[in-house]
This record gives C-alpha cells, sequence and structure tokens, in this order.
C-alpha cells in the first residue's frame, strides 16, 4: 500500500466498499477483512442499533471478525449485513463450524430515515453490492455510503449541516499503523478539535448555534443521530486489548463532536487489529486512536 494513502485501507488485509442510493439518500459502507481481525467494540451513546457486539466482548468464543458494516436505515439497515455474510461465505471466509463457515460482521447503524425516502433502507442486497465494490484504494469519503443521508447539528429552529463518511490514517517510523472511518451523523456540532472552532453544525440566520445549549430545549427529537466507525491498527493485540483501543478511540470522537455520547445518540466505535506489527503498546495504540477519530470526523463534513 501506497504511504500516499492517509485512509483506513492504508492497512494490508482491508478493503472498504460503499454502496449508495441517492434519491432515497441513504447507503451502506463495509469494512472486510477477510483473513480476519482481532475485534473489540464500546458502544457508548445511549440509543444504538447494532448486531454481533456482544460477540465481541473479552472472554468470548470468536475472538476475530471479517467484516465490519456501517450503515444507514436506523434498525431497518442492519438487514443488509445478511448481503456482507452471504458474499464471505461464497469466498469460504468465516468461523470454521463443522461442515460450514459462519462469517462473523458486526455492524451498526445511524438513523437517516428523516432524510430522503424513510422506506427505503439498505438492505442485503446492498449489503452484497457494497462488497462488490470494496476496494484498497484510498477511502472515498464525504456523502456517499452509510453516510448518504448524515446530518449534524440538531436543534429545534436551526438548519443542518451534512455529515458524511470520513477516514484518517497515521503511521509511525516503527511500521506501526491507525487509522479510522467514522460516519457521521451527530447531534451535536463538529468542532476542530485543537481550536473549537465549529466546522459543521446547526445554523440560525446563516450563523453557528450553540447545540449543547439547545440540549436544554424538551424538543429535541430523540433518536435523530448517532454516530459509528471502525478504529482499526496492524498491530497484534489480544481480544482484551482491542477491546481497550474500542474505548479510547472514544476520546477522539468526544474532542470532535460536541456534545457526543448522549441519550439521543447511538455512538458506536469498533476496533480491529490485523497483527502483522509487533512491538507498539497498547496505550501507543490508543492514544493514536483518538487521533484519527477526531481527524476522519473533521474529514467526514469536510469532504
Amino acid at each position: 500500500m501506497q504511504s500516499t494513502n492517509q485512509t483506513l485501507t492504508a492497512i494490508e488485509g482491508i478493503k472498504v466498499g460503499h454502496a449508495t442510493d441517492l434519491a432515497a439518500r441513504t447507503g451502506c459502507t463495509v469494512i472486510l477483512c477477510p483473513a480476519g481481525a482481532t475485534a473489540g467494540v464500546d458502544v457508548r451513546g445511549a440509543a444504538p442499533g447494532t448486531r454481533e457486539t456482544e460477540a465481541l466482548r473479552s472472554g468470548r468464543l470468536v475472538q476475530k471478525a471479517h467484516a465490519v458494516l456501517l450503515t444507514g436505515g436506523s434498525a431497518f439497515g442492519l438487514d443488509a449485513a445478511g448481503g456482507v455474510v452471504q458474499y464471505l461465505e461464497a469466498q469460504n471466509v468465516g468461523f470454521p463450524a463443522g461442515s460450514v463457515r459462519v462469517p462473523i460482521v458486526p455492524a451498526a447503524v445511524i438513523f437517516d430515515l428523516g432524510v430522503g425516502d424513510a422506506y427505503v433502507r439498505p438492505d442485503r442486497e446492498m449489503g452484497y453490492q457494497a462488497c462488490l465494490n470494496a476496494t484498497d484504494e484510498p477511502v472515498v469519503m464525504g456523502a456517499i455510503g452509510a453516510g448518504t443521508g448524515a446530518t449534524v447539528g440538531k436543534a429545534p429552529g436551526v438548519t443542518f449541516s451534512p455529515g458524511g463518511v470520513g477516514s484518517a490514517c497515521v503511521r509511525l517510523d516503527s511500521g506501526l499503523i491507525v487509522a479510522a472511518i467514522v460516519v457521521v451523523n451527530a447531534l451535536g456540532n463538529v468542532v476542530h478539535p485543537e481550536s473549537g472552532e465549529i466546522v459543521a453544525g446547526g445554523k440560525e440566520s446563516g450563523s453557528f448555534v450553540d447545540i449543547t445549549e439547545r440540549l436544554l430545549d424538551a424538543n429535541l427529537v430523540q433518536g435523530t443521530n448517532t454516530t459509528i466507525g471502525v478504529v482499526a491498527t496492524n498491530a497484534v493485540l489480544s481480544s482484551a486489548e482491542t477491546n481497550r483501543v474500542a474505548e479510547m478511540a472514544h476520546d477522539g470522537m468526544a474532542r470532535a463532536i460536541r456534545p457526543a455520547h448522549t441519550m439521543f445518540d447511538g455512538d458506536t466505535l469498533f476496533a480491529l487489529a490485523t497483527g502483522s506489527h509487533t512491538g507498539s503498546s497498547v496505550n501507543t495504540i490508543g492514544i493514536l486512536a483518538a487521533e484519527v477519530v477526531a481527524a476522519a470526523i473533521v474529514n467526514a463534513v469536510s469532504a
């Protein structure tokens, strides 16, 4: 992989594919790792829509995932994971279970039903198509795939800003790579993690408003948000360590989205470790994970 790739696919063995319905303003994004990657997850938002998250907890039998699906369509969109499973089974990829292999495909959704056609959602066919579209080229960002109908900065009386899919990557001279892909559909505004300046969010009379202050308004609409994503590394990590990286990565979400992890968000981050690099500590990987998550969020709304 060329060093010019500053996205998730800079990690060897990972491909990303989008499937997009521009008319209905929804879609899904698949992260394929068919060789298997040690997987973890941390769900911080109070309104999540997820699949297979319990299987990724420390101490479970299955410790590797073969893909992660990020999708629009709220709970309906979880159907698209079936298409990813179908694709991987056809490639003879999965956890060995007797005469068959069972692909492990955790997934998370955003709520985009209020944008476009609420009755058109990602389905099995769209999930399969995302797999066919998967490539190790730099991730295409913006209003595509699972980010097609994403919006940010939501409060009564304000104009939302477009959200989207963003990705970012960091490399160390040691060979360690940590990267992230994030679908930004937040209740809060997106801010620059260093300056605190609002990059995208709710506007009133052409100016950004403080969504945190608007949380005091009892008329905020529940369940219309959620930021989801994957942070990955080429490092060797155990299941417990990968789950810890997922936890630390959420710091990046809190730096770049204000507010984050509310009762109205289903904020979820998965973590993947492909295991080709040795010698880097969990602390180092977790710190970098938070940085690339924050950068990916800004990239999502800037694209």
